[in-house]
């Protein structure tokens, strides 16, 4: 099977923004480091050209391609979490340092990531049979920044 590596292009943050995620996400870390050689065009010769980490055993490369490409919320990265704690912790983790919230979940980190952090229950809460009880979910989370599990529920049952 072939191995499938997430690649982001950033301008000149690859490194700490591989060092950021490897801080918040566990049993992760840096693999290995390359820097733009001598012999080529432009003035980056020593930088760090590539970032080779893991998060969570992942495979991600951070690329210090330049400015010309930047992120959008057309890519993002889910985060299934099963408690309010632990959905807390990653969305104030990725926000730190100039991150911005959105909606229903979403975030974006300070070097322009989008990010979903949501609840396991979520998937099954807005799959109900119960097609009013899905459709209440689905008005709560739409009126939701961070999303609020026990809020969810609540509206699952009332």
């Amino acid at each position: 099977m072939p191995k499938i590596t997430t690649c982001l292009w950033f301008d000149r943050d690859a490194e700490a923004a591989a060092k950021f995620y490897c801080a918040i996400f566990p049993n992760s870390k840096i693999t290995d480091v390359s820097r733009y050689p001598e012999n080529l065009p432009g003035e980056r010769a020593g930088e760090v050209l590539t970032v080779a980490f893991e998060l969570d055993g992942r495979p991600f490369t951070g690329l210090n391609g330049g400015p010309q490409f930047t992120f959008s919320e057309a890519v993002s990265f889910q985060i299934d979490v099963s408690t309010q704690a632990e959905l807390d912790r990653y969305w104030s983790a990725l926000l730190a340092d100039g991150g911005a919230e959105s909606q229903c979940g979403w975030l974006k980190d300070r070097f322009g990531v989008s990010w979903q952090v949501v609840p396991t229950q979520l998937g099954k809460l807005m799959a109900s049979p119960d097609r009013a009880a899905a459709g209440r979910v689905a008005a709560a989370m739409m009126q939701m920044v961070k999303l609020d599990i026990a809020a969810l529920e609540a509206a699952a049952a009332s």
